[in-house]
């Protein structure tokens, strides 16, 4: 039977997204450019529906008859209601909520049957649209003054100083105001998350695991311009995209320093003000912005992102001058990864909590899911540390 034209490559894009290994927002941006027939009206249905069928894909196959094909389940998804299955107690819990097992065992095992449920639920909902205005160019409230005239429906966010939610989906990238810099897309939790960093103007900063440099451009205006920002990955192509963010928001007191160049990474020890370690993680915090990560969740993923987790912090932290402040941070709702690392790192480092840690949930319209947490050295380290300098 020949499909209609959206249905079609609905299909073909979902088919060929399964052969190949990209992220599924990073493919479907790859197909649609290859395929220009494709208006903005219909790019935007087809997105959000594949969207919809990879979140519900777990119970969409538990109902879909026939074969498992994406044909199959796109017929099924055409009158599926999700919450018609929410009190069959025949289907399994986690298959009801569309989650791998051992994934909703770990979200319990953090939060308890009940918050598990409703995060895995809202997690199966599309994310809200979140930008942060850039103060180095433009307020909060002159940016949203220019869109509600341009009659974009937009509102403040409710926690974040310089959030703004965009109440209808749109291409950003082609606003001038993006162009000129003026606002970053990210999410409300990220900023809050960002402003852990309380870099003052003059000081030093290491924003160790940076990758294209979202948090960053978050805390940089802060500092007027004044001192310096580190940039670091093992990713070359994230510094080069971050370079050119940077560049766009104006921010001048930043550099990037790639892994290789270790004469200069050996030269920025222990002279930080502030490290930050935005830690490689699960992701299980922000899933509905990325829902094919669930299904390729593997038990044995965890265990070695904690490890790794670990050791990169353990290398962050040689960064960090006695007197500074190391902050960690993921994008998960698993305790392994957030209060379990935590308690490690104070064991192990001597070090203690500034403040409390920062901790977002996924919610309906609002906020993913981020753990924060400020450390600094116990008085007694920082002594011990002036004592061998004075010695020496």
């Amino acid at each position: 039977m020949k499909r209609p034209f959206r249905e079609y490559h609905l299909l073909c894009l979902i088919e060929d997204y399964e052969e190949q290994h990209l992220p599924l927002d990073l493919f479907m941006s790859h197909y649609f450019r290859e395929h220009k027939s494709l208006g903005p009206k219909d790019r935007g249905v087809i997105a959000e529906t594949i969207y919809a069928m990879i979140r519900w894909q777990g119970l969409l196959d538990h109902v879909c008859t026939g074969p498992l094909t994406w044909e199959n389940r796109l017929d099924t998804y055409t009158h599926f209601k999700p919450q018609n299955y929410r009190d069959q107690a025949d289907i399994p819990l986690h298959t009801r909520l569309s989650f791998p097992k051992h994934l909703f065992d770990l979200i319990e095992k953090s939060h308890g049957e009940e918050r598990a449920c409703h995060l895995c639920e809202t997690s199966n909902q599309a994310a809200p649209t979140t930008v942060r205005a850039n103060t180095l160019k433009i307020t909060r409230e002159a940016l949203i003054a220019r869109w509600q005239e341009a009659t974009y429906p937009v509102s403040p966010c409710a926690h974040s100083q310089q959030g703004i939610f965009f109440l209808k989906k749109m291409n950003f990238f082609q606003l001038p105001e993006f162009k000129e810099g003026f606002f970053e897309v990210q999410d409300e939790g990220s900023q809050l998350l960002s402003d852990l960093i309380q870099a003052e103007p003059g000081e030093q900063v290491m924003d160790y695991c940076s990758g294209s440099g979202g948090k960053t451009l978050a805390f940089a205006p802060r500092m007027n311009g004044k001192g310096q920002i580190y940039l670091h990955d093992i990713r070359p192509h994230a510094l080069m995209e971050a370079r050119k963010r940077l560049k766009r928001a104006g921010i001048q007191n930043a550099q990037s320093v790639e892994a290789t160049d270790e004469v200069r990474l050996k030269k920025l020890k222990k002279k930080m003000d502030w490290v930050l370690v935005d830690a490689p993680c699960t992701g299980t915090g922000t899933m509905r912005r990325n829902p094919d990560m669930k299904w390729k969740f593997e038990e044995v993923t965890l265990t070695r992102l904690v490890g790794q987790q670990r050791m990169i912090f353990e290398k962050a932290l040689s960064f960090l001058k006695p007197t500074g402040k190391i902050v960690y941070a993921t994008c998960s709702i698993l305790k392994e990864e957030n209060q379990e690392q935590l308690d490690h790192f104070i064991k192990t480092y001597n070090l203690e909590v500034e403040g409390e840690p920062f901790q977002s949930l996924p919610t309906p319209g609002g906020m993913d899911g981020f753990f924060g947490v400020v450390l600094k050295h116990k008085v007694d380290t920082v002594k011990h540390e002036e004592t061998i300098q004075n010695a020496i």
